[in-house]
């Protein structure tokens, strides 16, 4: 009896902090949210570098488009253009898209020795290929620097923000995606076509716990110009 009574006890004393949480984990949320919301559209122009052991793909000068909720697309300079599927996993607004989402505090931590939030978005939908995503945020300015995205299809893959002259609507100059190359599959959403570079090494398995990095720096936007949907055919 005295145990359920300390018991009791402990839930009243505790489940106040929990719930301050889960309101603070909420409200940052909604601050990064809004940020990206000013942003219905853009079109910008970059480079994207391939860091992959079993890829020779060279760099090239790469024009984005980008419109709501989750239409994406990349132009390569030589004319070929890469519509990828499941465009919430690259574009930090889409996952945010129709607040089919719990989301729940998990400490702080820092980025780059800058001091983060960290909270974890759960999917409400159990059908959803997200399994969770965990944010790095900064605080002050309402902006993800880093996303740990676990998917039931793809695995788990990272994306790096470094922000700069666009970070009032939350767009990075540069956005990196690091991901596992065992089973040579890229992260849902960058699964385009590559040249290997011939046949693929037998030893490949020695580098399936290896990283393998792209990267975009975009050089210049065009924000809210009204893209047409013909464009992301």
């Amino acid at each position: 009896m005295k145990l359920s009574v300390t018991a009791c006890l402990l839930s009243l004393f505790l489940l106040p902090a929990f719930v301050s949480q889960a309101q603070d984990a909420s409200e940052l949320i909604k601050k990064v949210k809004d940020k990206l919301a000013i942003v219905s559209d853009y079109q910008a122009e970059g480079v994207m570098k391939t860091d992959v052991s079993f890829m020779k793909v060279p760099e090239s000068k790469v024009t984005i488009y980008y419109k709501k909720p989750d239409k994406f697309k990349i132009k390569k300079q030589d004319g070929i253009s890469i519509v990828p599927k499941g465009g919430g996993n690259i574009n930090l607004a889409a996952l945010f898209e129709g607040n089919n989402y719990t989301a729940v505090s998990a400490g702080k931590g820092t980025v780059n020795d800058a001091a983060v939030a960290i909270v974890k978005l759960l999917p409400l939908d159990e059908k959803s290929d997200v399994v969770v995503s965990t944010l790095y945020i900064d605080e002050k300015d309402a902006l993800v620097k880093k996303a740990i995205i676990t998917t039931r299809e793809n695995g788990t893959y990272e994306m790096e923000m470094q922000y700069g002259k666009y970070a009032n609507r939350g767009l990075p100059d540069v956005i990196t995606f690091l991901f596992a190359t065992k089973d040579y599959k890229l992260p849902k959403g960058l699964a385009f076509d590559y040249d290997a570079g011939g046949q693929q090494s037998k030893t490949t398995t020695g580098a399936a716990n290896q990283k393998g990095k792209i990267q975009i720096t975009y050089n210049s936007y065009s924000i809210n110009k009204g893209l047409a949907n013909d464009l992301f055919k």
